[in-house]
């Protein structure tokens, strides 16, 4: 499973620039990441390559000054904000005399803190056993400490093959276990269709505010809070609006610049609610300096599990953090493409439902049963 982080780790993040920008705004999101795993940080370590380093990822330089810093404040886990490979891994935590987490493994860690529901906790576990088989003679090394005593095996091959045993084993289990919800889901979905339900879902950054939205429209008292992945598991509601057909309004789990696939493919069966939905309201923070990438980033995901052909409508959210007012843009045609609001205060919230109306006014509903 992920590396949960213990009371009081004190970690050290590493934030490499290969060209690709915004080194500020991610290196602010991996603060935030590491925070909300229950990690303190203790020092930043930033560097530019051209490419990562076969063999430590950061070469060996740049390795050796992490290692300095890491003992100069104590550090007991150093976060990669990137994709580490097993073997890295293997190496950076030789060099450096401590655990190394990647960027998934950091996910996957948050994601296994915030499920909530037993659909939510399979879905991580899965994510979890997928990810770990990649690095499966350095994830499991566990099992060669229990180990011990008369007519016991070393570690080696044949103690891969039964791990490997092991893990296959169990996401056979969670897959059949998650088709079952899957089908489920589906099954629901359906009788909506049947009774000319409008299905709407709420999509977006991690923090952009979906929750507190979610429960400005309807009435619900979900959780929310300023943490990245609050929410996780998918909660549905009706939503009243006068003049309009019946609708049913989801609050999925907040998306994030590279999303790890496995917990995409993980999540199907919860974000199907996306792909299967009428409109998709992308909820985007507009008082965040980088509003466009997060936009950019929800946009690549939604592409991913075929959801981007969903018409959408654009919410930007915090308008009170931004200094916006209220408004409706429109497209050429006519059609509302964007909603200025606060989720928070409200200002905003009746144009949302107002938009909302017009896409699905009641005389559709009737045409739709008839």
């Amino acid at each position: 499973m992920a590396e949960g982080f213990r009371a009081a780790e004190r970690a050290l993040l590493v934030e490499l620039d290969f060209g690709d920008g915004e080194l500020g705004d991610r290196l602010a999101e991996l603060k935030a990441l590491a925070t909300s795993a229950g990690a303190e940080v203790a020092g930043v370590v930033t560097a530019r390559r051209s490419r990562p380093d076969a063999a430590l990822f950061a070469g060996r330089g740049k390795v050796a000054e992490i290692a300095a810093l890491r003992a100069a404040t104590a550090a007991n886990v150093v976060i990669f904000d990137h994709a580490v490979s097993g073997a890295q891994q293997r190496n950076l935590e030789r060099e450096l005399d401590c655990r190394v987490i990647d960027r998934t493994s950091l996910i996957l860690d948050i994601f296994a803190q915030r499920a909530q529901s037993a659909e939510g906790k399979l879905q991580v576990e899965l994510a979890q056993l997928q990810h770990l088989s990649t690095r499966l003679v350095r994830g499991w090394t566990h099992l060669e400490r229990q180990k011990g005593g008369i007519g016991l095996r070393g570690p080696g091959e044949t103690q891969l093959e039964s791990d490997r045993r092991l893990i296959g084993s169990r996401v056979k289990l969670l897959r059949e276990r998650i088709a079952q919800v899957s089908r489920r889901r589906d099954t629901q979905r359906r009788a909506r269709r049947r009774g000319a339900i409008c299905n709407v879902a709420l999509v977006g950054y991690t923090n952009a505010g979906k929750s507190t939205l979610f429960n400005r429209l309807t009435g619900a008292e979900g959780y929310a809070a300023d943490q990245l992945f609050a929410t996780l598991d998918t909660t549905l509601r009706r939503v009243v609006i006068p003049g309009a057909a019946s609708i049913v309004v989801s609050d999925t789990v907040g998306f994030i610049r590279e999303l790890p696939h496995d917990l995409i493919a993980a999540f199907q069966a919860t974000l199907k609610e996306a792909v299967d939905a009428d409109l998709l309201l992308h909820v985007a923070d507009a008082s965040h300096p980088a509003r466009e990438n997060q936009i950019e980033a929800v946009d690549a995901v939604l592409r991913e599990i075929g959801a981007d052909a969903v018409p959408r409508i654009l919410v930007l959210n915090k308008i009170d953090a931004a200094g916006f007012d209220p408004s409706v843009e429109r497209d050429e045609y006519g059609k509302i493409r964007a909603v200025r609001l606060s989720a928070l205060t409200g200002a905003g919230v009746p144009e949302l439902r107002a938009a909302l109306a017009e896409r699905f006014p009641r005389a559709e509903a009737r045409v739709a049963t008839g």
